[in-house]
């Protein structure tokens, strides 16, 4: 998870978005996103990956296609 929310700072500030970054702890929340396996990338309520830890390019594209 930590390695997830590495990457997705590091993808930030490749694109210059400014973005908030929360790191979801509590399994209860995980769950309430339907989310079974961690680490899980959330864009705006919606998740877009989980159960791997994406690299910056591939955030960056996630990003992109979820403006």
């Amino acid at each position: 998870c930590a390695n997830l929310k590495e990457n997705t700072e590091k993808a930030l500030k490749e694109t210059g978005i400014e973005a908030e970054i929360i790191k979801v702890e509590n399994m209860k929340d995980i769950v309430s996103y339907g989310v079974m396996q961690t680490p899980a990338l959330v864009i705006d309520e919606k998740v877009v990956s989980y159960g791997k830890v994406l690299k910056s390019n591939d955030i960056i594209k996630l990003i992109e296609n979820n403006k």
